[in-house]
């Protein structure tokens, strides 16, 4: 991969000039870093870290990420995290990816594509560290996601490997304080920037960001970009960047259509195409339930499931926001601790609501497709589709929610009259029969108000 982080050859921009003298602030040189990784390894003269603390034993079959030639304080944020074994995209990916090879990759949410992308970017710039002068806001990786959720979660997935390394994320979305983004953007160097489509472009735009030095991008479910009308934005972005022969790219989407296909070959370089089937994603660690009910059931029968005793934390999922508002306040004013993740609910509200939902404080989280993509909350015991999505892909996103990290989970879809005939394109693309049953007459049943 060409190494485009040298800075020093850069001619002087009377905008960037400004900018830099209105925050009332010269930018600082790299030195500045290598003096805070300094003072970090001297804290508490506690015994330096190294890989006899990270056992993990070879299973035939399985890949380690200790197969990998990986940084050691990367592989310390990998322990943190608690991987051990590679998932399939991850054990496809990095041989490619860590080797500067782009990738067209086609994996559903759940299946670790994003620390398959994350520990190739951090083992890149930890192997070509830059050493002369930097501009504040300009990126070295730049990942781009359909969703404000998935950024944020990215964002944070980032920051957790990235515990014992010197390196900084900025994540960038709409719906939040343009300045306090900002601000903090002022405060340290961009190693890896995270964002939405039209907040990136709005910080582009402005000068706050600049993309001329990247040296990894990566773009998130291109298909949801796609449906969202998000590719013009992403086109302005990318020509932003180096050439592709000079960057690497990273291409992810749930599905392979012509259109995204389309969009690979213009922004890849002779890429390696990773395939990851969804009938693993979905059959693996998730037991799949399909109830045949009428419309007129389906909330009673929701009611009755939300009650019993297995049900921990579950999210429900509908196609519309006004059946999601409706379920909302249905449940809540049935006792049940509930949440609203829909477009219209505004943003810092959503993020309030994701927290007390991973936290506990609330046991269901209703949402919708759009809102509910890049959801990573552990220990979800329950999906509930209480309409079939109209997109077979979406369902495996869906109960992809549930059974993470190694763990086992449910899926419960109800299908009515009405949506019954969205199950075939479902098993098509699972590859196999989905088992449909009547409900239990107890779950029929009129419940009991929750206290």
């Amino acid at each position: 991969m060409t190494d485009n982080s040298d800075t020093s050859q850069k001619s002087a921009d009377p905008k960037l000039d400004t900018a830099i003298e209105s925050n009332q602030s010269a930018v600082p040189k790299k030195s500045s870093n290598a003096k805070r990784r300094r003072s970090r390894g001297q804290r508490g003269g506690r015994r330096k870290w190294d890989l006899s603390q990270f056992v993990v034993e070879a299973q035939e079959g399985k890949t380690r990420f200790h197969d990998f030639d990986l940084p050691l304080e990367l592989m310390r944020g990998i322990q943190d995290t608690g991987f051990e074994y590679c998932t399939p995209i991850q054990a496809a990916s990095l041989p490619q990816t860590l080797f500067g090879h782009d990738i067209v990759g086609k994996a559903q949410t759940g299946t670790g594509k994003t620390a398959a992308f994350l520990i190739s970017i951090i083992a890149d710039l930890l192997k070509h560290p830059i050493e002369d002068e930097r501009y504040m806001g300009e990126a070295r990786a730049m990942i781009m996601a359909p969703t404000r959720e998935l950024a944020i979660q990215i964002a944070d997935d980032t920051s957790a490997l990235l515990k014992h390394i010197d390196l900084n994320v900025h994540c960038l979305v709409g719906g939040m304080d343009y300045g306090k983004q900002l601000l903090k953007l002022q405060k340290s160097y961009c190693d890896i920037l995270v964002g939405t489509p039209g907040r990136l472009l709005d910080f582009a735009n402005n000068r706050d960001i600049y993309l001329d030095q990247v040296e990894i991008l990566v773009i998130d479910e291109a298909d949801r970009m796609l449906d969202m009308g998000f590719i013009p934005q992403v086109r302005r972005l990318v020509r932003l960047t180096p050439k592709r022969e000079d960057r690497q790219t990273l291409l992810f989407s749930a599905t392979f259509t012509p259109q995204v296909m389309r969009l690979s070959q213009s922004w890849t370089y002779e890429p390696v195409t990773v395939e990851i089937g969804a009938e693993r994603v979905a059959t693996d660690t998730v037991e799949q339930k399909i109830y045949i009910t009428t419309a007129d059931e389906k909330l009673m029968l929701l009611h009755n499931i939300l009650s019993t005793d297995d049900v921990d934390s579950v999210m429900v999922f509908a196609n519309r926001r006004d059946i999601c508002r409706d379920l909302h306040q249905n449940l809540s004013k049935k006792g049940f601790k509930v949440g609203l993740l829909s477009g219209d609910v505004p943003q810092n509200r959503r993020m309030k609501t994701l927290e007390s939902f991973k936290s506990g404080a609330l046991k269901v989280m209703v949402a919708t497709d759009v809102a509910g993509r890049g959801i990573h909350v552990d220990g979800v015991s329950h999906v509930i589709n209480f309409t079939l999505p109209e997109e077979p892909e979406d369902y495996v996103h869906r109960i992809g929610r549930t059974g993470r990290a190694g763990k086992t989970g449910t899926s419960i879809s109800f299908a009515c009259e009405d949506d019954a005939f969205l199950l075939e394109p479902i098993e098509k693309l699972l590859d196999m029969k989905l088992n449909c049953t009547m409900p239990d007459d107890s779950l029929l049943e009129l419940p009991a108000t929750k206290s």
